[in-house]
């Protein structure tokens, strides 16, 4: 189980895709050219399955991790999804803790990247719209692939890693 991996080895790519296949989680994965934001990843949009999304890793001024995500097109109001959470103001952890809490760069940063989290310090929370989707793509640790999977097979691996989801409606600006 990947959650039993020790706290200092990161889940590679490989390994999360077998973990999913192992486990009955549906899921494809495609391969394209590496993307860091969500306007590059729309350029390969007709290349791509699966609705786009977008995972932010966020602090608060407490220390604790949040990985928010949503669908491409919405932008998060942190402020009103700091009150949604009810913790202090919501801003974006730097590099350094992305590595160390996800084992992930910018650009590959998704709800995947919990299967990282060893220590259970990093809460995923996901915008209650993308369970009206059909299918959701994700980088699976590594921005230069995208992973289509249900929002149904997303809970149920977010589950068995230890990380069940807060799901809200995320306030837009």
């Amino acid at each position: 189980m990947i959650s039993a991996y020790a706290s200092l080895l990161a889940v590679t790519t490989s390994e999360l895709l077998a973990y999913l296949d192992s486990s009955g989680i549906a899921a494809s994965t495609v391969e394209h050219p590496p993307v860091f934001t969500v306007d590059e990843a729309a350029r390969l949009r007709e290349d791509l399955p699966g609705s786009r999304t977008k995972a932010l890793f966020v602090r608060s001024r407490d220390g604790r991790f949040w990985i928010l995500v949503t669908t491409a097109d919405r932008r998060p109001d942190l402020r009103g999804v700091s009150v949604l959470l009810r913790c202090g103001r919501l801003s974006f952890a730097s590099r350094d803790a992305l590595a160390a809490q996800l084992g992930v760069v910018p650009g590959a940063v998704s709800p995947f990247a919990a299967a990282n989290d060893s220590g259970g310090t990093v809460q995923v929370v996901l915008d209650s719209a993308l369970l009206a989707l059909d299918q959701l793509g994700f980088h699976p640790l590594d921005n230069s692939m995208t992973t289509t999977i249900s929002p149904d097979g997303l809970i149920r691996f977010l589950e068995s890693v230890d990380h069940p989801p807060t799901i809200v409606e995320f306030p837009c600006a």
